[in-house]
C-alpha cells in the first residue's frame, strides 16, 4: 500500500492500468443504479450483445421518479411507470439485487447504500447521480458518472478517470446551538465557490468533522459536488465502524474483523502531503441559508445580503440576477423572508437523525396557515423507524404531509413540485432556477431544523429562537 492520502491509497489499489489517454482505468467495487440514468446504458449493452460483468457488485433502487404520495402500480404518470418497468426488466435479466418498493428497503440510492452496509471504507463506488459523493463519508472514493460510463461499468466493472488533486478542509472547534453539518458545507461552498473544487477531491478533517455522526458526514460529502469537487471523503474511524457493525452486511462478525485492517490501512497518513489546505473555525459558524440561486450564495442567518458590487467582478452579474429572481435586497438579512412550502427530504438531509432534530422543533407547534409542508423520508427503513419512534405523529399533528420514500421535491421529477413563484424552505442540495419543478419557484437551502422553524413561522427564522421539545413515542 502506497503512502499518502486515502485518495492516493484507494486509487492505487483499484487502478487496473493507465490508458493511452492518460486516464486511469479503475476497478469498481460497488455500482449503484436507479431508474433514470440506467435504461440507456442497458440498451447499449444489448446493442453489443454484452452482459453485466459483475451483477454481484451492482445494486439497484428506484428514487427519482417514484411517487411519494401514492405508490400503487401502475404509476399515474406514464413516463414514471415506463422507467420503473424497464428497470425491473433490466435487473431481473441481469440478476442484480433490487431494493424495490415492495421490499421495505427502497429509498434514495445514497441513503440505502450506507444503511444496508453496501457502502464501505476503501471501496470505489459509482452511480449515475452527481451526489454519489455522499458515500465518501465512509472513507470510500465515490463518483457520479454519466450514461456512457454506466455502460462501461456494467460491461467491464471498470471506469476510466483522471486523477485529481487533494484539498484538505480542516474544520476545528465545536458547532454551536442550531448549527449542523449542512451549515458547515454551505459555509465551505460560500468561501471557496461553486467552482472552487474543480480539479480537486476534498478530504474533510478536524475535530468538528470527527465529532459528527455518520449522517452529518454524509451531508457534507453529499454537497462536495456543489462546490465543484469531483468527490469528498472523511477518513474512517470508530464512528464509521460502529455504523457498519449495525448494518445487514456485517451481521457476521468475522466479515467485519476480516475487513477492518484494510479500512485502517487506507486512512491518510499523518505526514500525508496535500495540494491545498483550507481551515475553518467551527466556533464562528451560525445557521446558514442561501439568498440566491447557487449553494455558494449563502449567508449566516444574522448577516446582511451582500450588494453585487461588493463581490468579485465575475460574480456580480450572477448575484444581480439571483437577487432579482429571489426578490431580496442587499443589506437585508434572510430572517423574515416569507415562504410558501417547507420541504424536509433529499439525499442530503432525510435520514433518521435529521427527522428527529426537526421533530424537536415541530413538537407542540403547528404549521403556518399559509405553508404547505412535507416530510419525505430518505428510505423505507427510515420511514418505518420514524413511524415507530412517533415522529410521523409529531409531524402530522403539526400539519405536515408525511410521504413515502423518494427524491421528491428535491428535483421535482415526480408530482412533488413548486407551483408558480412559490418560495420553498428546503433541506435539499440545489437551488438553481427551476430545480424544484417551476421556473419561477424560489428555493432557500437550510438545515432540517431551520426548515422546521420556517414551516411553523411561515418565514425564514433563526431556529435558535425556537426552544426545542423532547419527542417521546
Amino acid at each position: 500500500m502506497s503512502e499518502g492520502t486515502l485518495y492516493d491509497k484507494v486509487w492505487d489499489r483499484h487502478r487496473v492500468t493507465t490508458l493511452p489517454t492518460g486516464q486511469d482505468q479503475l476497478f469498481v467495487g460497488l455500482h449503484l443504479i436507479h431508474e433514470v440514468t440506467s435504461p440507456q446504458a442497458f440498451g447499449m449493452l444489448r446493442e453489443r450483445d454484452l452482459e453485466v460483468a459483475y451483477p454481484e457488485l451492482t445494486h439497484a433502487t428506484v428514487d427519482h421518479i417514484v411517487p411519494t404520495a401514492d405508490q400503487s402500480r401502475p404509476y399515474e404518470e406514464d413516463a414514471a411507470e415506463e422507467m420503473m418497468a424497464e428497470l425491473e426488466a433490466n435487473v431481473r435479466e441481469a440478476g442484480i439485487d433490487f431494493s424495490d418498493p415492495d421490499s421495505g428497503d427502497q429509498g434514495i440510492v445514497h441513503v440505502i447504500g450506507p444503511e444496508q452496509g453496501l457502502t464501505q471504507p476503501g471501496k470505489t463506488i459509482v452511480c449515475g447521480d452527481s451526489h454519489t459523493s455522499t458515500h465518501g463519508a465512509f472513507g470510500a472514493l465515490a463518483f457520479g458518472i454519466g450514461t456512457s460510463q454506466i455502460r462501461d461499468v456494467l460491461a467491464t466493472g471498470t471506469v476510466a478517470m483522471e486523477k485529481q488533486q487533494v484539498r484538505k478542509i480542516q474544520v476545528d472547534g465545536e458547532l454551536g446551538e442550531g448549527v449542523e453539518a449542512k451549515d458547515v458545507i454551505l459555509e465551505i461552498i460560500r468561501r471557496l465557490g461553486t467552482e472552487g473544487g474543480v480539479g480537486y477531491v476534498y478530504e474533510y478533517a478536524g475535530s468538528a468533522i470527527e465529532d459528527l455522526g455518520m449522517e452529518g458526514r454524509m451531508s457534507i460529502c453529499n454537497m462536495s459536488i456543489e462546490g465543484g469537487a469531483r468527490a469528498g471523503y472523511v477518513n474512517p474511524d470508530e464512528t464509521t465502524y460502529e455504523w457498519l457493525e449495525e448494518t445487514d452486511y456485517f451481521q457476521d462478525p468475522e466479515r467485519f474483523e476480516e475487513l477492518k485492517p484494510y479500512w485502517e490501512s487506507i486512512r491518510s497518513d499523518e505526514d500525508a502531503e496535500y495540494d491545498d489546505v483550507v481551515t475553518i473555525d467551527a466556533d464562528d459558524l451560525e445557521p446558514v441559508v442561501t439568498w440566491g440561486t447557487t449553494p455558494g450564495q449563502g449567508i449566516g442567518i444574522t448577516e446582511p445580503i451582500p450588494a453585487p458590487e461588493e463581490l468579485p467582478a465575475d460574480k456580480q452579474e450572477t448575484a444581480r440576477r439571483a437577487q432579482e429572481h429571489m426578490r431580496v435586497e442587499p443589506g437585508e438579512t434572510m430572517a423574515g423572508y416569507g415562504i410558501d412550502v417547507a420541504f424536509l427530504g433529499s439525499c442530503t438531509n432525510a435520514r433518521l437523525p435529521d427527522l428527529r432534530r426537526a421533530a424537536r422543533i415541530v413538537e407542540g407547534r403547528e404549521v403556518h396557515d399559509d405553508v404547505r409542508a412535507m416530510v419525505v423520508p430518505g428510505s423505507q427503513r427510515v420511514q418505518e423507524a420514524a413511524e415507530q419512534e412517533g415522529l410521523k405523529a409529531v409531524f402530522e399533528e403539526a400539519g405536515f404531509d408525511w410521504r413515502n420514500a423518494g427524491c421528491s421535491m428535491c428535483l421535482g421529477m415526480n408530482e412533488d413540485q413548486l407551483e408558480g413563484d412559490e418560495a420553498c424552505a428546503s433541506s435539499s442540495n440545489r437551488n438553481f432556477v427551476g430545480r424544484q419543478g417551476s421556473k419561477d419557484g424560489r428555493t432557500v437551502l437550510m438545515n432540517p431544523r431551520m426548515v422546521a422553524a420556517a414551516a411553523i413561522t411561515g418565514e425564514v427564522t433563526d431556529v435558535r429562537d425556537l426552544p426545542e421539545t423532547e419527542v417521546t413515542a
